[in-house]
């Protein structure tokens, strides 16, 4: 084939002279020579914020590929270690196999500076650069590398749709002229409040210091407004000082200095585009992530290697932006969600304080959930055995095979399956397809299976095809599925979940048009209030009257009485996503203007006065739980304290464990959606009331059980795709990990299953067919 004409060379302005916007100039310039590559930078050379960079291997690896002048220069340079030093409350707990590499952000600068001179790009510096409209006139590609305060994006928001947050923490960042011997979190309870400093080496003989906590604690300090100076004292860096101070013990007694070091609070830039036309951004203009699981400087680096690769192998620049877009925006998107579990663990650390060091230092260590239990122990297996320890593992028994008691229930493992409608039910009465999926996930070594939600009455049902426990003769039905469990998988306990659907019923099957109304045959819906869930679509709800309001008692009490009668170990009061009950508890659902709307402690009442009813009448040895939704997803819905004083009133009102779900309250919620997304508001009403919790929300694999319990954000685990996807999840969770114990018991007839069956050919000893 003949080549082609070779494409012209291409004109590049760089806006900004961080590494993200000098690496990807010398990338550009030394993939194509004959590029004409000028970079804009409004200050002097070795003018920059902050000390150390960190960069991680894969980077690393990147570099060396992308252009190994660059990365041989690094090399000389980097401090690396391995291990990561957590002090809780005097005591230091090392975890080791981790593996960084930094090196001050000055010497990063340098050495960019010279690789783009040396490759012939264009270096500006003092010199603010013309507006990027103006430049991409000019230019066939206008890279804006111009910060988190980037003046590009702002002056396009209109196209590029930036959101930007602002966190709770202030932090500073400053730095010690000597080295940590590892990744340093300390953890200071001062009269003010919980203060954290991070730190880690950059060079042989200098680290780099952050110090952060709560807006209010910082407040409180008095940090926010320096300290008049005294008369013998006119130092204008008061709060630096004091920092040293609060941290001397890990600092042994030496200062900490700062450059242009302010107070600051985190700021998460998000955007709907990354490109405009010629222009295209890059680094923290584009996107940020908190620097407690890395640097932006890493982003940034990555960025500029993909953006390069994607301008050469793409026809046209349009397509290299889609391209590079393409490409970054789902790996960006999966480190902000893992930075924003980690910011918002170190928002509430003071909630961990009192947890047991080496729990502690777990949960420090897996609070992105990018680290779990698994990975950690091949990292350093005596740190996760000793955790184990604490945690109370038998030996050689993983987190989840640990036993956990409910009142009078003895549960075998830590591990739920989750309530799961299955609309298949005929006159509200479970069948045969209820036998076989509930007995399956029984003999699948769960401890505890739980029903679909059961409704209290025919018009408490989301559909026609719901199961509900308003007759003798579905109780009947459902005592012939708890002997069953019972009878076929000795240890096994089930659960019954009872609610009413609220403004959420008469609706048609999931997979026929999830919550749209019937074609015909509807029943009239009650609720707290008279709105419909999909305005203009669902029906209509009337309001709950005080006749109303006895009757829906009396119908739970009824129910209540034949979950006893037909066996049931536990039951779950159902108070979330959105039916009745939870609608009394969402400011979204509850417009009342009687005792029963308001304030959350008459938004409460109702679903309370349901509980005690149900309490009363539930056996006092089997244990009760609620399900809640910690959250609305919406503006001015359940907010994260109300949702705790809503777990703290049914505790002292005599539930034994709060099963944490969130949203499906309103039709236009905005869940953030990400893997175990919904622990994390199990984990604040655990550690800040002490309350059992399961926790539920995309827990998909048996290292996230592991790592959660663990950590102390749940007690029990509760899971629903994976168990539709495996009935005998749990036991092969047992066989993946080589365990077999009490825990994890295969019924009699499935017991040669326990191994994994080989593959095939490929699985045998292999002959040697070479000579030594």
């Amino acid at each position: 084939m003949t080549p082609g004409p070779p494409r012209r060379a291409l004109r590049v302005a760089v806006i900004g002279g961080g590494p993200g916007g000098l690496y990807a100039a010398a990338l550009l310039k030394r993939l194509d020579p004959r590029r004409e590559i000028t970079v804009w930078e409004r200050n002097a050379p070795d003018e920059t914020f902050g000390f150390g960079v960190v960069l991680s291997d894969e980077t690393l690896g990147g570099i060396e590929q992308a252009d190994p002048v660059v990365h041989q220069a690094l090399q000389k340079e980097f401090v690396r270690w391995d291990g990561i030093d957590i002090v809780h409350r005097g005591r230091t707990l090392t975890s080791g196999g981790h593996g960084f590499a930094a090196l001050g952000r000055r010497r990063l600068l340098r050495i960019l500076h010279a690789r783009c001179t040396a490759l012939g790009v264009r270096l500006r510096f003092r010199t603010p650069a013309p507006p990027a409209a103006e430049l991409a006139r000019t230019h066939d590609l206008v890279i804006a590398a111009d910060g988190v305060g980037s003046l590009t994006r702002e002056t396009h928001a209109d196209v590029f749709r930036p959101r930007i947050t602002f966190h709770r923490c202030r932090y500073i960042w400053l730095a010690a002229d000597f080295a940590f011997d590892a990744f340093r979190f300390e953890t200071a309870e001062t009269e003010h409040g919980v203060m954290q400093l991070h730190g880690y080496p950059y060079a042989a003989d200098s680290s780099t210091v952050i110090v952060e906590m709560r807006e209010e604690v910082w407040r409180a300090a008095g940090l926010d407004t320096p300290r008049p100076p005294r008369a013998h004292d006119h130092d204008p860096m008061e709060s630096v000082h004091r920092c040293a101070r609060i941290f001397a013990d890990a600092l042994g007694g030496r200062p900490l200095h700062g450059n242009a070091s302010d107070w600051n609070a985190f700021r998460t830039v998000v955007n709907g585009r990354w490109s405009h036309g010629r222009t295209v951004l890059l680094g923290d203009a584009a996107h940020t992530a908190h620097f407690s699981i890395g640097s932006g400087t890493k982003l940034a680096v990555e960025d500029a290697l993909a953006l390069a690769a994607c301008v050469e192998e793409q026809p046209t620049v349009e397509d290299a932006l889609a391209a590079y877009e393409a490409e970054r925006r789902p790996v960006v998107e999966s480190t902000q969600r893992a930075a924003s579990a980690s910011l918002r663990w170190f928002e509430e650390l003071a909630r961990f304080v009192d947890q047991p060091p080496r729990q502690f230092a777990f949960n420090l260590l897996t609070r992105s959930r990018r680290v779990t239990h698994d990975n950690l122990r091949l990292r350093d297996s005596a740190f996760t055995d000793a955790v184990e320890r604490d945690f109370g593992c038998p030996p050689a028994t993983p987190p989840m095979f640990t036993p956990f008691r409910l009142r009078g229930l003895e549960l075998r493992n830590r591990v739920v399956v989750s309530a799961m409608d299955m609309y298949r039910a005929e006159d509200g009465v479970p069948g045969d397809f209820h036998l076989v999926h509930l007995g399956t996930r029984a003999l699948g070594g769960a401890a505890l299976v739980m029903t679909e939600m059961v409704c209290v009455s025919a018009e408490g049902r989301i559909s026609p095809a719901c199961t509900g426990l308003y007759t003798d003769a579905q109780a009947a039905a459902w005592r012939r599925i708890t002997d069953f469990v019972h009878t076929e998988s000795p240890g096994a306990a089930i659960g019954v979940q009872i609610g009413h659907s609220g403004r959420k019923g008469s609706t048609r099957v999931m997979w026929e048009g999830m919550d749209d109304p019937l074609p015909e045959g509807n029943w009239p819906l009650w609720a707290a209030s008279p709105l419909p869930y999909r305005p203009g679509i669902s029906q209509t709800p009337r309001a709950l009257d005080a006749a109303g309001l006895d009757a829906v008692r009396a119908e739970f009490a009824a129910a209540a009485r034949r979950a006893a009668d037909s066996g049931f170990d536990l039951l779950e009061l159902h108070c979330a996503h959105g039916y009745l009950l939870s609608g009394f508890l969402s400011p979204l659902t509850n417009l009342r203007t009687d005792a029963y709307g308001g304030p959350l402690a008459n938004r409460l009442r109702f679903p309370l006065e349901v509980f005690d009813t149900v309490r009363a009448i539930w056996p006092a040895e089997r244990p009760m739980t609620v399900r809640i939704s910690a959250t609305d997803w919406a503006p001015g819905g359940t907010t994260p304290e109300e949702a705790m004083d809503t777990a703290r009133v049914f505790v002292e009102h005599g539930a034994d464990a709060i099963d944490v779900s969130t949203g499906q309250v309103v039709a236009d919620e905005r869940p953030e959606f990400g893997r175990s997304y919904q622990t994390p508001y199990a984990d604040r009403i655990r550690n800040t009331l002490g309350v059992p919790v399961i926790a539920v929300g995309a827990i998909s694999s048996w290292d996230d059980v592991n790592s959660l319990l663990l950590a102390g954000r749940a007690d029990l685990c509760a899971l629903a795709r994976p168990h539709l996807y495996d009935p005998h999840w749990t036991l092969h969770a047992a066989a993946d990990q080589g365990h077999s114990g009490p825990g994890a018991l295969w019924p009699a007839p499935y017991r040669a299953g326990s191994r994994k069956p080989p593959a095939g050919r490929t699985d045998a000893p292999r002959p040697r067919l070479t000579l030594r």
